[in-house]
This record gives structure tokens, C-alpha cells and sequence, in this order.
């Protein structure tokens, strides 16, 4: 995994792995599950609703047999590995979706990603937004601390189009002084 994502790194850095690294690390649903649970849940599952690790193995999903099923023991919410992630409810496998997020992170176009991963572009397109907000939403707010200096700006606004009326504007003001 931590060939895979390097901490404290800003989000437009290149992939640390080559693509052969990626397909053979990568290529089966169990070592992407696995890439998943190692990020979601590095000190072991956890409810997504109430946090609580009060949590119990509760079968598995019928049409998909890799994805576990839990039950929290705290709140009794049942959820399985994908739940409240970008990958919960898209049926493209998740070896697809990591395949796609190493390709953005090429910078390949969405009709570039479509074409290497094989799959509809509309269906890509869907993919790498839902990828790039997923981004955008764990991004820690920006706090501004210490001394914080701006520079003046003296904005006209209203008279867009007409450099007469701001011309006018500006005599008045002159006259006033």
C-alpha cells in the first residue's frame, strides 16, 4: 500500500508504481479489498455510522460474495466494506476504479482512461468525478494562523460597459476632495 499513496504528499504528485507494479499488485478484487480495508480501517473495522469497533462479521453480500457484511453491536446498523465510500453502489469492480486513479493521476483525458480501462466513457467520466469530489472532500480545511496581510482594492462595480458613467464617477469624486 504505501507504494501506493505516500502520505503528507500533495495530491498532484505522480504515481509512485509503474503500471506493470499496479496490474500485478492489484489485478484480483481480494488485493484491492484488501488496499481498501488497509485505508479505511488501518486499526481495524470500525461502524461508519456510530464509530464504535463493537462490530460483528455478519455474512456476505448475495451479489457480490468478496464484500463482508457487519453489524455494529453499538448502534445495530448493518454495513458492509463499501458502505458510505465512492465505490458503494457502482458496479464496476474495484480493481477499475484503482486502475483509474492511477490513470488520472498520469493526467490521462477521461476518453484516454476509457479506452485503457475498457469500459464506456460516459461510465468514466461518471468515474473520475466521483473520484476527483471524493478528493475534494477529505482535503482538511485551510486555516489561516499568525499575522495575515491583504492589499487594497478599489473595485468599481455597476457600470460595466460604460467608461463614461466610471469616468463621471470619478470627476465627482474628485471634486468632493
Amino acid at each position: 500500500m504505501d507504494k501506493l499513496v505516500k502520505a503528507g504528499k500533495p495530491l498532484t504528485t505522480q504515481p509512485t508504481m509503474s503500471l506493470a507494479e499496479l496490474m500485478q499488485d492489484y489485478s484480483t478484487e481480494d488485493a484491492c479489498k484488501r488496499l481498501l480495508m488497509e485505508m479505511r480501517w488501518p486499526d481495524g473495522v470500525t461502524c461508519p455510522h456510530c464509530s464504535s469497533d463493537w462490530v460483528i462479521k455478519n455474512g456476505r453480500d448475495d451479489t457480490e460474495p468478496h464484500r463482508q457484511r457487519y453489524e455494529c453491536r453499538g448502534c445495530r446498523q448493518r454495513f458492509d466494506d463499501l458502505t458510505d465510500t465512492i465505490f458503494a453502489g457502482h458496479h464496476q469492480p474495484l480493481r477499475t476504479w484503482i486502475a483509474c486513479l492511477y490513470l488520472m493521476g498520469l493526467n490521462l483525458s477521461g476518453l484516454q482512461i476509457a479506452a485503457e480501462l475498457d469500459i464506456n466513457k460516459d461510465d468514466a467520466r461518471a468515474m473520475i468525478q466521483q473520484l476527483r469530489q471524493g478528493i475534494v472532500d477529505r482535503r482538511p480545511p485551510v486555516v489561516l494562523e499568525g499575522e495575515v496581510e491583504c492589499d487594497e482594492v478599489y473595485v468599481v462595480a455597476g457600470h460595466k460597459g460604460h467608461p463614461e458613467a466610471v469616468k463621471k464617477n470619478a470627476d465627482r469624486r474628485d471634486g468632493d476632495a
